[in-house]
């Protein structure tokens, strides 16, 4: 203790003077030495060195602090940092981070480290190897030499920024060729392809193929770099990936395979299948409180499976692109009713043009003009309902911590049926006495 404050004065001068050279340092030392005289340094000055140094040793170093300083230092660091130092620590050591973290700063990392299902960000990897930009060439190499033996990827080396943003990366014939003095920043390649964590598997795995690379950097929208991805670990991806959408947006257990026993496979169907039969039951329903103008004009059974149909359809779309929305995390809170009424805008536009011509349709084909007129307005209410359920469903299930792909079409199908009839055959009986 006495000898680390007499030396403590100069370690502050020399962080202060040389930010990037004092975490060269730092990276150079024994872990326990290193965590040593960043516990020694004054809060503010310790933020700035942990934030300067490589994601992954800045992890390791955190890992072997006291709990007093982890606690005051976790205070100290945005929730984008904190979310990188936790995806390098083993499920153990994060734990001992996590306790430290609470309120608004826990929600936001929960939220950064929950990568969309079928994103690369699920399969990425952080074990990758990056330097700062200011860092030498003989530095990085000796670093290089040094990790090679803790067995370290080596394929691929990044450059990042203080902030941990993507500069570029090296080509380790240039490192080998550079004056020893020279930063990496002016050695790295700095057009450098990436892929961002939200990436679909499948189109990740088409990317890399197209440029025949066998791993990539993935980064955030901030251009953080978060991980690496590998083309082996994406082809499992794309395997994995797509049986698993087709199973959840169908009711059916992304975990249920073609020979699961069968108690297993009834386990994980039976729920959804009931509460389809349940919406089923609900839609015919709707259906037997008009049995009485279906009996008497029996043309409309005609017509109730095209207003339903096309409002299912239109849903659909709307389904589709709040999903997608969803999964790229395009919808923040504060717009949720904004694009819900959009959506209601849009299939009460679509609603008018299809129901236009759906009613011009029934009318050239039956000769009646007021069935056009009914077919026509069922359609307007079932497309303007559609496009307010298609975004309200998935942002409804997500609000209340379900997964919006878990059979959010069977729901979705069972709401434009219901208001498709009720609207169609509401209009009949209001319109009877001009279809008799």
């Amino acid at each position: 203790m006495p000898d680390r404050n007499l030396y403590l004065p100069l370690v502050i001068k020399f962080v202060e003077q040389d930010l990037a050279g004092a975490a060269r340092v730092l990276e150079g030392m024994k872990v326990p030495d290193a965590a040593d005289v960043l516990e020694s340094l004054p809060g503010p000055m310790a933020v700035r060195v942990i934030k300067t140094l490589q994601i992954g040793f800045a992890a390791e170093l955190l890992n072997q602090t006291a709990d007093g300083f982890l606690q005051h230092i976790t205070s100290q660091l945005d929730p984008q940092f904190l979310a990188s130092i936790l995806m390098h620590l083993p499920k153990e050591s994060r734990e001992r981070i996590r306790v430290h973290i609470s309120g608004k700063t826990e929600d936001e990392i929960r939220d950064l480290l929950e990568y969309p299902q079928g994103s690369i960000g699920r399969i990425m990897t952080s074990d990758f190897m990056s330097f700062g930009k200011e860092t030498l060439a003989h530095d990085a190499i000796g670093k290089i030499r040094s990790l090679a033996k803790k067995r370290m990827p080596s394929s691929y080396a990044y450059v990042v920024d203080d902030e941990q943003h993507l500069v570029g990366v090296l080509n380790m014939r240039d490192l080998m060729l550079a004056s020893p003095q020279q930063s990496l920043e002016s050695i790295c390649l700095k057009d450098i392809f990436t892929l961002h964590c939200f990436t679909d598997v499948q189109e990740a795995a088409n990317a890399l193929a197209k440029r025949r690379y066998f791993a990539a950097p993935v980064v955030d929208s901030e251009n953080h770099i978060l991980g690496i991805i590998k083309a082996e670990r994406l082809i499992k991806g794309v395997q994995e990936g797509t049986t698993q959408d087709i199973q959840r947006m169908f009711g059916v257990s992304a975990d249920e395979r073609p020979f699961s026993t069968i108690g297993f496979s009834l386990k994980k169907r039976l729920f959804w299948l009931n509460i389809n039969l349940v919406t089923a039951f609900m839609a015919a329903g709707v259906v037997a409180l008009f049995e009485g103008i279906i009996a008497k004009i029996t043309i409309l059974a005609v017509f109730l499976p095209v207003v339903a149909g096309q409002g299912g359809n239109a849903g659909a779309q709307s389904l589709a692109v709040v999903m997608r929305g969803i999964v790229m995390r395009e919808i923040p809170a504060g717009k949720r009713l904004k694009l819900i009424f959009k959506e209601g805008r849009l299939g009460a536009i679509n609603g008018t043009i299809i129901g236009a011509v759906t009613a011009a349709a029934a009318w050239l084909w039956m000769g009646s003009p007021f069935l056009g007129l009914v077919t026509g307005l069922g359609m307007l209410v079932n497309l303007f309902f559609a496009g307010l359920s298609g975004a309200t469903i998935p942002l409804f299930m997500k609000q209340v911590g379900l997964d919006p792909a878990q059979s959010a079409n069977i729901i979705l199908t069972t709401v434009t049926d219901i208001i498709g009839f009720f609207a169609f055959l509401g209009f009949a009986v209001i319109f009877q006495q001009y279809l008799v």
